[in-house]
Parts: C-alpha cells; structure tokens; sequence
C-alpha cells in the first residue's frame, strides 16, 4: 500500500499542518474502513465458510478461507470509504461523524473517492481469482445495495433500515458460496438471522444520536408523532423472530438439544434488553442493547460452530 499514488497525494504541507506526521495520515485512510465493521463482517463472513464447508477436519480449505476475508474485508472497507466520501457534507453537522477523515477536513474527497474505489474493486477482482464467481457478485451486490439504495434512502425515508439490513446480511452468504460453490437452505437461514440481528442493534444507535440525525437532515426515524412505534416496532418484532429462526438447522441433520437451549437462552436474552429499551427508550437502556447485540451475534456463530 505505501507505493500506492492515492496515499503520496496530498500536497506535503497540507499533510504536516493537518497531521503532525505521514503515520497520522495513514491512520486516517485506516479509520476510513471502519475497522471495526470490517472485523464483524469478517466473523460472519468466516462463520458461513466454516458453516459451509463440508470438508473433514484435516482438508479443511484455510488457504481459500484466508482468501475469501482478504477479499470481503477490501470490499467492506472500500463501501465504508465510499460512503463516507458520500456522506461528508452531513457526518460534518453530526457530533457522532464530524471526526471522520473526510468530514473533518483531514483527507481530501477527491483522495477518499479514489480510495474507495480503489479497495472495493480489487476487493471484487480477488474475489473472483480467489473465491469464485458467486462469491464475486455477492460482494458486488452488497457493495451496491449499500451505497446505491441504503445511503441515498436515509436522507429520503425511516424503511431505510430494512432496505440496509438486506445487503447487511450477505457476508455469511458470500463466506458460504466460496466454501461450496452454490447456496443451501441452511445458507440463508444465516442470511435471516443477520438480516433480523440489524434492525435491533441499528435502533439502539439510531435512538442514541437522533438528535445528530435530525440535525443532519437524515431520516432513519420518522417524526416525532410515529417515532415511538417505529422504534418499538423494529426493535421487538425482528427480535421475536430471532426465537425460531436461530433455532433452525445450518449445518447438516438436526440442531443439538445443548444448542437450541442455548441459542434459545442466548436469543430471549437478546430479547429482553430490547424489551427494556422499547418500555424505557432511555440512553442508557439503548447502551445496553446495543451492547447485547454486539455480544448476541458472535456467541451465536460461535454457538453454531462448536455445539
């Protein structure tokens, strides 16, 4: 990466006075990717190609899993890129987002646009040399679905969420595709439980800092009038639907009884922090389940994995 034009771009001196030292720059171009997203969709992604895959123990395909990550995690960090390149003139009006690189003055949009570009198309090409052709259009329709419905639709209306939620859930399904080749029922069961996990986790943080999103003109939640229902709605319905769905079979034969108590625990769980948040709808009951859930999802894979 350090011979890439895109990072030698900026004029020198603009450079110095905004970061003290080129390290602080790259540091910069690094929390473009979100990182931390990167990492969660890294587990989901792994979690599908393990779930996935049917070969013994021994033959396991870690070469082709390492791959298939280095691939997703490109695309995820390019579509976070990109979307902050969208989205700067609003994360600037936001104390939650005003911090980001491009928000914050500290890179150039030009310089972010070509960087997340450049991540989200060698992200799709290793994909297809490495992982296979499925995989490839998976990511592609995720890396689209993201920036070209989601990100234009949270200025224009709250269902927003449920059209984000589906592009969303796709890493387990592309982690899958490239242990097997083509999607399996139980495939998708991971897409559901993904796709459900979103609405609870993202009401959390959109109740958190709906101040911030009023203040920026965005429209994850309704008015004033419907707000309250909209937000218990999306929170306790998708987390009641979690219950049956994460107790459905992903990987070959019938889950064990160890499993579905545990998952079954797990989820009620779950489900009880959002019940709280929905009664209260308080800071610190929103803290509390989007802790929970940051939790939820990887005990769950986990859970999947070994029981």
């Amino acid at each position: 990466m350090a011979h890439e034009p895109i990072l030698a771009a900026p004029d020198a001196s603009i450079v110095l006075s905004r970061h003290g030292a080129g390290s602080t720059l790259l540091s910069d171009y690094w929390r473009m990717t979100k990182p931390e997203v990167s990492f969660l969709i890294a587990v989901t992604t792994a979690a599908g190609f393990y779930l996935g895959s049917s070969a013994a123990p021994s033959r396991f395909p870690l070469i082709l899993l390492l791959h298939t990550l280095v691939g997703t995690v490109l695309v995820a960090g390019g579509a976070a890129a990109l979307n902050q390149w969208m989205e700067y003139p609003f994360d600037a009006r936001m104390r939650r987002t005003v911090r980001r690189p491009i928000a914050a003055g500290c890179i150039d949009p030009k310089h972010g646009l070509t960087f997340g570009a450049f991540l989200s198309l060698a992200g799709l090409a290793y994909l297809l040399l490495a992982a296979g052709v499925l995989p490839s259009m998976l990511a592609l329709v995720t890396l689209v679905g993201y920036l070209g419905a989601y990100t234009p639709l949270k200025r224009i209306t709250p269902l927003c969420t449920f059209v984000g939620a589906i592009p969303g859930a796709v890493a387990p399904l592309i982690g899958w595709a490239a242990a097997r080749g083509h999607l399996d029922p139980e495939a998708w069961v991971l897409f559901l439980i993904v796709f459900l996990w979103q609405f609870p986790h993202f009401m959390s943080i959109a109740w958190m800092y709906r101040d911030d999103y009023d203040r920026a003109g965005y429209l994850v939640l309704p008015d004033s009038g419907t707000r309250v229902l909209f937000v218990t709605v999306q929170t306790l319905l998708p987390l009641a639907g979690l219950l049956p769905v994460s107790l459905l079979p992903v990987r070959a034969g019938e889950p064990s009884t160890f499993y579905s108590i545990c998952a079954l625990l797990l989820t009620l769980g779950f489900l009880y922090f959002g019940a709280r948040f929905a009664l209260r709808r308080s800071g610190s009951a929103a803290r509390r389940l989007l802790t929970a859930s940051i939790i939820y999802l990887p005990a769950l894979l986990l859970l999947m994995i070994f029981a």
